[in-house]
């Protein structure tokens, strides 16, 4: 049996960042067997590392709330026979996520949950790139969130 998803957090910003284990239980959640055996590493940064990221890899400059950084090819390198393969890497700036979920009058745990779940969903291949897409995708964000007990991120709020 493969040991479960691994999951490390750099905390790189003062603003409020959930635990290393509900990082970890939000994206074990989302990955499901697929994080078996693999390692995750979550980055929390200040808007200021977020925006030159963004700038750098998608010609957008501004910061963002999630960025996925996936393993080329979901290749399991070189790693021994036993050890932990690298998945990815998130990168989440907490004072966008701050900010979006006081906007969108979420709870902001929640809103984090969503982000790790939507973040590592990118790193094992979802998209949202056509409405086909976006729309498996948010099927899929929705049940994983509802399995937390976190509310459907796509309704709106009145």
């Amino acid at each position: 049996m493969r040991a479960p998803l691994a999951v490390d957090v750099t905390r790189r910003a003062r603003a409020w960042s959930p635990s290393t284990t509900a990082v970890a239980r939000w994206a074990r959640a989302a990955l499901g067997p697929r994080g078996a055996g693999r390692e995750l590493a979550v980055r929390v940064v200040a808007p200021r590392e977020s925006q030159r990221l963004n700038a750098a890899w998608r010609g957008k400059d501004q910061p963002t709330n999630v960025l996925s950084f996936p393993v080329a090819g979901h290749a399991s390198g070189d790693a021994p026979p036993g050890a932990q393969r690298p998945l990815g890497d998130l990168v989440i700036c907490a004072v966008v996520v701050r900010d979006e979920a006081r906007e969108q009058g979420k709870p902001l745990a929640a809103h984090w949950a969503h982000l790790v779940v939507h973040g590592a969903l990118h790193l094992v291949g979802f998209d949202h790139e056509c409405d086909a897409d976006a729309g498996r995708m948010e099927r899929r964000e929705i049940a994983v969130l509802r399995r937390l007990g976190i509310p459907n991120p796509y309704r709106a709020r009145n």
